[in-house]
């Protein structure tokens, strides 16, 4: 377990580098990303390379001990590329070019900046594959940053259009899949299909899902080109795609499949203003962040790489981004560290070595105050944390939790394509069944739909719209105690009513189907009493059961909670006292041992080590039976604890 950090040697002056590599390895920073934004430096124009600078930035952190990183550039085409292909210039969705002059101004509709990527990542693969201090490759940059995945350019409809000819095969097949026969929408030519955008009113939504579907598949195909190439001339180095906190505009599952490990960029503070929280919740968490984000993220990212998962770029202070940007709480930059190694990561690198004195980031926080040697608050806390790294030691392996929660990119796609009530938010909901469970101190792991799931006791799927066969399958398999949410099995692949009404193809698991639905404005709730209690807000769903038993109904006697075997079925959005209450239910359904935590407290197992994180204001005192190996068992505020099991 190490600490790892994104340096810009392009930054600084050339006779500062010796010195920040030194510096580095003394506050036990092993590893170095470098050179992700870098294109327009080492080939200023078409074909003429200038690499002294970058050969020398990598032998002089090589020759220090660190580990090199190497980004590919092509988040950042230059200029002059720009200007030879206007084309790949990306399009909002009200027709306007989003230009160069940022980052990202590329839509992977382009087969032109394709060619021009695959060219420049062999460049540089060759030239730098073999070096020795090099151990492993970033592809790109944030995938969709800046909602960057859609594009809506001619561009676009041409590799739309050729995506729905491999796809459909004819416009006849197009017109039964989309319902084309609505409002006279059919085409007899696949040349006549148009962007879903910009009509008088609602576009066809099944058109809207492929529209997305495609899209998603051009970001894997991207990346897979990518790591094609970089296999082939590295062999020997690690693979990774740095992903983003509550951004779901592409299946990054899919993605995961090409690359050796995952990692993500973890900026607790800033995704407390991209969350919908109250603005009381807001304020509760703004200089601390809430005690569940970094954790489900990074819970969700070991499963996307399969087990391995690095933070590529930890917050260390302010960021430039948010609507608001505080100073974290002394304490946190530490505590959130510790989170990632707790929750499974091999490497938390920090963002960024030292604060930019130029540009869009100046005031984005880095370990050194902005143009100086000199430690920020951040970067003294990293230091903390590498001594105490090697003091403790090796970490042991993480285990596989007693509990999973089910992530599907495509539900996000289509309650935003077609929500039905303004506040149906998918990640918002799944978001909130993760945090119950760990307020219950539970262990939770992220699967993809059709995951196995053999071993989990408990699974809780909030919503999964579409149910794939290999769904189905695995939900059928499942040993543990299963519960699913609202609008579970509500649409075909192709965005449709399923037969027999939802939740579809577990209709007879459920033993109940789904006459009808209520989106309810906020307000508006209805109670649940049985073996349950609190309100459905938001959705309500009233449900016919077949063979299904209600344990739970609402205020007019309709079920609300139906079971059939291990199957749970929650026929609404639960407000915070329902959901506490429900998975509370299912967990003693599932024999699994609970303990009712603090909103501010949590707790992860990694081995045999026990977690304790503190992100509140007084002291929390360790369950009996723990013994502390960091810390002690009263865990201060804004701290952490670790500890061992008393018992042989």
């Amino acid at each position: 377990m190490s600490l790892g950090v994104c340096y810009y040697p392009e930054h600084w002056p050339e006779d500062w580098w010796v010195r920040d590599a030194a510096r580095m390895r003394e506050m036990g920073i092993e590893y170095v990303r470098i050179a992700e934004f870098a294109w327009s430096r080492y080939e200023p124009d078409r074909g003429k390379f200038d690499f002294g600078w970058l050969d020398r930035a990598m032998d002089v952190l090589a020759a220090a001990g660190l580990k090199i990183v190497l980004g590919t550039p092509t988040c950042t085409p230059p200029k002059w590329l720009v200007d030879a292909h206007p084309e790949m210039i990306p399009v909002d969705e009200q027709g306007r070019p989003r230009g160069f002059g940022s980052r990202r101004h590329y839509t992977f509709s382009s087969r032109a900046y394709w060619e021009e990527s695959r060219r420049i990542v062999e460049v540089i693969a060759k030239r730098y594959g073999h070096h020795p201090g090099l151990v492993g490759w970033q592809t790109d940059n944030e995938y969709g940053c800046h909602d960057t995945i859609l594009s809506w350019s001619e561009t676009d409809l041409k590799a739309f259009r050729d995506w729905l000819r491999r796809n459909y095969q004819s416009p006849e097949q197009l017109n039964e899949a989309w319902g084309n026969t609505f409002w006279s929408m059919e085409v007899t030519d696949f040349e006549q299909v148009t962007l879903p955008v910009l009509a008088v009113t609602e576009t066809n939504p099944a058109a809207k899902l492929d529209f997305w579907r495609f899209h998603s598949q051009q970001v894997a195909g991207f990346d897979a080109m990518q790591c094609e190439i970089l296999r082939a001339h590295s062999p020997g180095r690690w693979i990774t795609h740095n992903f983003m906190g509550f951004f779901n505009d592409f299946d990054h599952f899919a993605v995961g499949d090409n690359l050796d490990l995952a990692s993500w960029d973890s900026y607790p503070i800033g995704f407390v203003e991209r969350f919908p929280f109250s603005e009381a919740e807001k304020n509760r968490w703004a200089l601390t962040s809430h005690p569940d984000i970094a954790a489900f993220h990074h819970d969700l990212y070991r499963a996307v790489g399969k087990g391995r998962f690095w933070v590529m770029e930890q917050q260390p202070g302010p960021v430039n981004w948010a609507p608001w940007n505080p100073v974290p709480k002394r304490g946190m930059v530490r505590l959130w560290t510790w989170e990632a190694l707790a929750h499974g990561a091999e490497v938390v690198s920090y963002f960024r070595w030292r604060q930019a004195t130029f540009a869009q980031e100046q005031m984005h926080a880095g370990l050194n105050l902005p143009g100086l040697h000199e430690l920020s608050q951040g970067g003294r806390e990293a230091t903390t944390v590498g001594a105490e790294l090697r003091k403790l030691g090796a970490l042991p392996g993480t285990r596989q939790a007693s509990v999973a929660i089910v992530y599907d990119y495509e539900t996000s796609w289509i309650t935003r394509i077609q929500p039905q009530g303004t506040d149906f938010r998918y990640y918002e909901l799944v978001f909130r069944w993760y945090e119950a469970a760990r307020r219950l101190g539970l262990d939770v792991d992220v699967v993809p739909p059709g995951a196995d799931l053999k071993g989990y006791r408990l699974v809780l799927v909030p919503s999964l719209m579409h149910i794939s066969p290999a769904a189905e399958a695995a939900l059928a398999a499942a040993e543990g105690v299963v519960l699913m949410g609202p609008r579970t099995g509500s649409k075909t692949r192709h965005h449709g009513i399923p037969p027999g009404l939802p939740p579809g193809p577990l209709s007879g698991r459920v033993g109940a189907r789904v006459l009808e639905v209520s989106s309810l404005r906020p307000g508006l709730a209805d109670k649940v009493k049985g073996a349950v209690k609190g309100s459905v807000e938001r959705w309500r769903e009233r449900l016919d059961t077949t063979d299904g038993k209600a344990i739970a109904t609402f205020a007019n006697g309709d079920p609300a909670l139906v079971i059939k075997g291990k199957l749970h079925y929650l026929a609404g959005w639960p407000d915070a006292t329902l959901l506490a209450s429900v998975i509370k239910h299912v967990s003693a359904a599932a024999k699994l041992k609970t303990v009712a935590l603090p909103e501010h407290i949590r707790i992860r197992r990694r081995g045999d080590l026990t977690f304790i994180f503190n992100y509140g204001e007084g002291r929390y005192t360790a369950p009996p039976g723990l013994k502390p190996v960091l810390g002690s068992r009263s865990v201060a505020a804004q701290s952490l604890g670790v500890f061992k099991s008393t018992k042989a």
